[in-house]
């Protein structure tokens, strides 16, 4: 691979690290994270040998959703600073070799938002068909059985237009219209302005939710056993349908090409849609076939309850069966989940068991999102309810306890009073729990989460296996996941042990490795499997890298 083409394809295989910028510094005494504090973290960020670093939205906004309802698409809210700012963090992060990709919202705005207060006004109006607008039913309900994620109907009544307009979100986050091409171009326009600032790429929200069914068809039911929650529980209303017609329209494929055209005008810079619909694999192979559409896809599919080593194998094996030569990428953590740490980790104190998790990660086929504060192990923080902030928790509790969780500061020190974060009242409560695995601690302990992190993504870099290579799983236990990446003739085998308990492994089970032909590789850092005459024997939370010759 040239020279050329790596800087136009650092996405492949690339670690991209989080940014949540509420919780990360606090400059100003506010409480709040800014565009100032990820500027003085950013060569911290840079020690963790990550490849990009993706912020979650700082743009104008009355923060009903904290950001992800946008009311002035090309401009920075006051809370998090000045265009100015998020200059000077672009300088800095390209002077570091770290690549800037931050949050598009693009199937709603906020209410707040000059179209939508211009749309509501009338029928007549220029922007009034900008927004999903339709008329109630004979006896003045809405329009049909669509619900929103955040509880309730997805459609609220407009007394100006005597109207309905849909909601996927939140009543104050309200759906355009895209099958206009108006709202398409004037969306298309706003992604260049950030591409003209010299941003590397896209993480593009909720890209399912762009289109609606025209005839406003009602969605179908479900039956119980067929309810599950992918970044929403179970006890949701909205597990209670086949969202059919509400997201992931035909349409939007379209859109995607648009987009895609656009960006490619911009070389290097990059798309990654967030999926969520009834089946993520098989329209994460979509929207990334081809060389005209995304260049990458993520799901919740890893943002679940099951840590088994037969879902994780077959997650990505049904992705790897159909996404052909498109790219996936992989998160097991991000601000909406509960916290890897906690939810696959049960709150296990082994350190082992986050440090493998991260290797996991990094070792699959594709690019990789990490969150922040996963380079710390840190768990799941407990929120009482009079602390909440997240409308999405508020409106189900106790049943979910929303996303504050894993929103909580980042803690830089072990200092009660704000952690490093903040000399003022932080907007979430430090948990106190966090103290411990603070920045500061683990700096210090060559064995801390944070070391083992660095060491680990320092030590792929030197391994194209694991960046660019296919992969194949192979037969293991079910606490082993086994697999082997390949890249230019040269083979990787790899386990994991995801249990808590010591675990043999017998090569015989695959027919594909023999220890005679397994040279060890070292220097990861992990905790490590060691070779027997015909297999492993892995301690709990070990991993083993293997060359295979």
């Amino acid at each position: 691979m040239t020279q050329v083409s790596t800087q136009l394809s650092w996405w492949r295989g690339a670690v991209i690290y989080q940014i949540y910028p509420r919780s990360l510094l606090d400059t100003n005494g506010d409480g709040i994270g800014d565009l100032q504090g990820i500027i003085q973290k950013l060569d911290y960020i840079a020690s963790l040998n990550v490849d990009a670093i993706w912020i979650s939205p700082f743009f104008k906004s009355p923060m009903k959703d904290f950001g992800y309802d946008i009311s002035d698409y090309r401009d920075v809210d006051p809370m998090f600073g000045t265009m100015n700012d998020f200059d000077k963090l672009i300088d800095k992060a390209h002077a570091l070799g770290i690549k800037v990709v931050i949050d598009q919202v693009l199937s709603h705005t906020s209410d707040q938002h000059q179209w939508f207060i211009d749309s509501r006004e009338s029928k007549s109006n220029a922007k009034s068909d900008w927004y999903v607008w339709a008329e109630p039913k004979e006896d003045g309900t809405a329009p049909n059985n669509w619900l929103a994620i955040f509880g309730g109907c997805a459609w609220e009544w407009e007394p100006r237009r005597q109207q309905y307009y849909l909601h996927n979100f939140l009543t104050s986050q309200p759906d355009l219209n895209f099958h206009h091409p108006e709202v398409r171009q004037a969306v298309l326009d706003n992604v260049e302005f950030w591409l003209k600032k010299g941003v590397d790429g896209f993480r593009l929200d909720a890209i399912t939710f762009c289109y609606h069914d025209e005839q406003l068809r009602d969605n179908p039911p479900k039956t119980k056993n067929k309810r599950q929650g992918r970044g929403f529980s179970e006890d949701n209303p909205y597990a209670y349908q086949y969202h059919y017609f509400n997201n992931t329209r035909p349409q939007t494929l379209g859109f995607i090409e648009e987009l895609r055209a656009l960006v490619d005008r911009y070389p290097g810079a990059m798309t990654l849609g967030e999926v969520s619909s009834e089946d993520s694999l098989s329209t994460m192979a979509q929207y990334t076939q081809g060389e005209g559409r995304l260049h990458m896809a993520y799901s919740f599919e890893l943002l679940t309850e099951d840590f088994s080593a037969a879902y994780i194998r077959q997650t990505v094996e049904a992705l790897e069966a159909s996404i052909g030569d498109g790219w996936p990428c992989w998160a097991i953590g991000n601000h909406d989940v509960q916290r890897v740490a906690t939810r696959w980790g049960r709150n296990c104190s082994d350190p082992n068991l986050v440090k493998m998790l991260t290797a996991m990660l990094c070792s699959l086929r594709g690019s990789v999102c990490t969150y922040q504060g996963e380079e710390l192990g840190l768990t799941e923080a407990s929120i009482d309810f009079e602390q909440l902030q997240d409308p999405f928790g508020i409106a189900f509790w106790p049943k979910f306890k929303g996303r504050d969780g894993c929103r909580t500061p980042l803690p830089w020190t072990d200092s009660d009073k704000g952690a490093g974060f903040s000399d003022g009242g932080p907007w979430l409560p430090v948990a106190k729990e966090h103290l411990s695995a603070s920045v500061a601690i683990q700096e210090s302990n060559e064995d801390s989460v944070l070391n083992a992190y660095r060491q680990f993504l320092l030590w792929r870099r030197e391994h194209t296996p694991l960046i660019q290579g296919e992969i194949k799983f192979i037969d293991a236990p079910e606490s082993i996941l086994a697999f082997i990446r390949e890249a230019d003739g040269i083979r990787y085998f790899i386990c994991f042990n995801l249990s808590d308990k010591r675990t043999e492994y017998r090569f015989s089970l695959s027919g594909e490795v023999e220890a005679e032909k397994l040279e060890v590789l070292s220097g990861h850092g992990l905790l490590t499997g060691r070779l027997l005459e015909d297999g492993l024997l892995l301690p709990a939370y070990s991993s083993f890298y293997g060359v295979l010759t």
